[in-house]
């Protein structure tokens, strides 16, 4: 015979889960209520109760509640948090969401979720639930085998906002909602083993906005811009990941695009005064690193030497552009765009004089270059 406490269950259902042959253990449960919203003092004193059981009979305890925990139960992941800490291990057997259960009272076998309804924020996360119980390839991913796809998602959203067609709401809309998924998907990997829930992301997020933004939410006074970055980067430092860093430049991450991240790291040094007084001084310095560059070839082209001064001279052309305040990863991929389209009216032109490039000589390709700047 098996052993249980029910959370939030009606009378007839733990009767009917007793009369299937599990023990009930009522006097286990405790504030019922309290215990799946998540309320600490409630669960710590769950977690004592069952502690004490198990102490007394090391059989396990199932806790029964009513729905699937991954979506029903709110108070999930501190729970889980609360058995770990005391080297309680857990085994989660997810159930039928009480959405469908609803549903079903009124239209047995109804299918959930029907595509002609317009869904809601909690539907999207019930939905993400059923796909991991239920797909298998969502059963399979992890946080690690899904950030390819993250990336790939968060292009194509800005695919959509730098080349939009005459659909563009359309397609942003679609493409904002790929992105959202994985940011959905990520939290339901972290509720299944207790980390935190998507409404913990919401509440981090909402709760770091209020606190980034004094002037809004409180009483503080911004005068322009650059006050309202150096408050920003003074609360960013006084937040938990802001103690932990050694450096202004921690936090911007290895894996954004070299042009982007040294942009980046060029904002946050200016904004402790670390900068150019003038454009005209980061275009000496453009000439300057291009005459070290050059001065490398002559001497006999040590390739770690040419390395190093080229990276010294694409630093600067980011500086050059921040200083003029253009985004230099949006001008690199306009320029790549451009020369992209070029390139294509060379091969059609070529393809129209029965011709393939590699068979034409330079100045033929040339032709065809300036040909391709001058089309509309």
């Amino acid at each position: 015979m098996g052993r249980g406490v029910m959370l939030v269950a009606p009378h007839e259902l733990t009767e009917y889960v007793r009369n299937a042959g599990v023990e009930i253990d009522e006097q286990l449960a405790g504030d019922e209520a309290l215990i799946v919203r998540g309320a600490g003092e409630a669960i710590a004193a769950f977690c004592d109760r069952l502690e004490s059981r198990l102490a007394d009979d090391p059989r396990g305890i199932a806790i029964g509640v009513l729905g699937n925990p991954l979506s029903d139960v709110p108070g999930l992941p501190a729970l889980l948090r609360a058995l770990d800490a005391r080297r309680m291990s857990v085994e989660i057997v997810p159930g039928m969401p009480r959405a469908t259960l609803s549903e079903s009272l009124a239209m047995p076998l109804i299918p959930l979720p029907p595509q002609s309804a317009h869904y809601t924020w909690e539907d999207l996360v019930e939905i993400m639930a059923r796909l991991r119980l239920s797909c298998p390839w969502d059963r399979e991913q992890t946080h690690r085998s899904l950030i390819p796809y993250l990336i790939e998602e968060t292009f194509e959203v800005v695919e959509a906002i730098e080349q939009p067609s005459e659909s563009e709401a359309e397609q942003l809309c679609e493409e904002l909602g790929d992105l959202l998924l994985q940011i959905v998907f990520h939290a339901q990997l972290a509720t299944e083993r207790g980390a935190f829930t998507i409404a913990d992301v919401v509440d981090t997020l909402a709760n770091k906005m209020v606190h980034r933004h004094p002037h809004v939410f409180a009483d503080a006074v911004i005068e322009d811009v650059d006050a309202q970055w150096r408050s920003w980067e003074r609360l960013k430092a006084q937040e938990k990941s802001g103690r932990r860093r050694s450096s202004r430049l921690e936090g911007i991450p290895p894996q954004l695009g070299a042009l982007q991240r040294g942009q980046r790291m060029q904002e946050k040094a200016a904004r402790v005064g670390f900068d150019w007084r003038s454009v005209e001084g980061v275009v000496e310095k453009l000439v300057e690193e291009a005459q070290e560059l050059a001065r490398e070839q002559q001497r006999g082209m040590d390739e770690a030497r040419v390395r190093e001064e080229l990276g010294d001279l694409f630093f600067t052309l980011v500086n050059l552009a921040r200083t003029l305040g253009i985004d230099a990863e949006g001008a690199m991929r306009e320029a790549n765009e451009k020369f992209m389209q070029r390139f294509a009216y060379m091969e059609r032109r070529a393809a129209e004089k029965n011709h393939a490039l590699s068979d034409m000589n330079l100045e033929e390709l040339e032709g065809l270059w300036q040909e391709a700047k001058a089309a509309p």
